[in-house]
């Protein structure tokens, strides 16, 4: 595993300007068809050494436990959020994935005073802040943020899966694969899918249509 290059560079500008607590933040489970949306606020100790580090996406799962147990371990304070299917049914993905933000800066056990967030703002926390675009890329906290998102939900999909065997998700985690599709096409939608999404939709139209 090789760090990220200048991966400290937001976070110290920051420090040097006098913020002391800064917290990345960052989801996982934007874009799958069924399961919750987790996000995570991650405070780490000043130029931490995480060789390593990155964008979750960008490591293998041994990596990424690897590295969550560092960042729980080491992390000056870790919060996660989750915001489970009838949230994200009611309301809409972006709204549910700025509700579980909120709910993980909720959980830090120190009070944060500065927020980096990969490609969002939470405007209703009075802290000051940066959106950065593919932040999880270039900031070590936003990408210690999104291993530890990543990680939680790959567990709350592998319980999952458990109680909804036929689906598969302990292998694609909700996401839109082929196998995922099949047992769709196969099963219909269980409680975890998320309705509104258009493959969901279709597999529950047609299981209407066997009715």
């Amino acid at each position: 595993m090789k760090q990220a290059p200048d991966l400290w560079c937001w976070e110290r500008r920051l420090y040097e300007a006098g913020y002391r607590f800064i917290a990345g933040v960052d989801e996982a489970g934007r874009g799958p068809l069924a399961g919750p949306v987790v996000a995570a606020a991650v405070v780490l100790p000043a130029a931490l050494d995480l060789p390593g580090i990155n964008d979750s996406k960008q490591l293998t799962p041994k990596q990424r436990e690897e590295l969550y147990l560092e960042i729980c371990r080491r992390a000056t304070a870790v919060g996660v959020g989750v915001v489970d299917v009838y949230y994200i049914q009611r309301y809409n993905i972006l709204q549910a994935t700025k509700r579980a933000m909120y709910s993980a800066v909720a959980k830090l056990k120190v009070n944060p005073d500065y927020l980096l967030i990969d490609a969002m703002r939470l405007d209703d926390l009075h802290l000051p802040q940066e959106g950065i675009i593919k932040g999880d890329t270039i900031s070590a906290s936003i990408a210690a943020a999104s291993i530890v998102a990543k990680v939680r939900r790959d567990r709350i999909m592998l319980a999952w899966d458990k109680v909804y065997p036929g689906y598969g998700f302990a292998r694609h985690k909700g996401y839109t694969t082929p196998e995922h599709l099949a047992a769709l096409a196969r099963f219909g939608p269980c409680p975890l899918h998320r309705l509104g999404f258009r493959p969901v939709e279709e597999a529950a139209g047609r299981s209407r249509c066997e009715e």
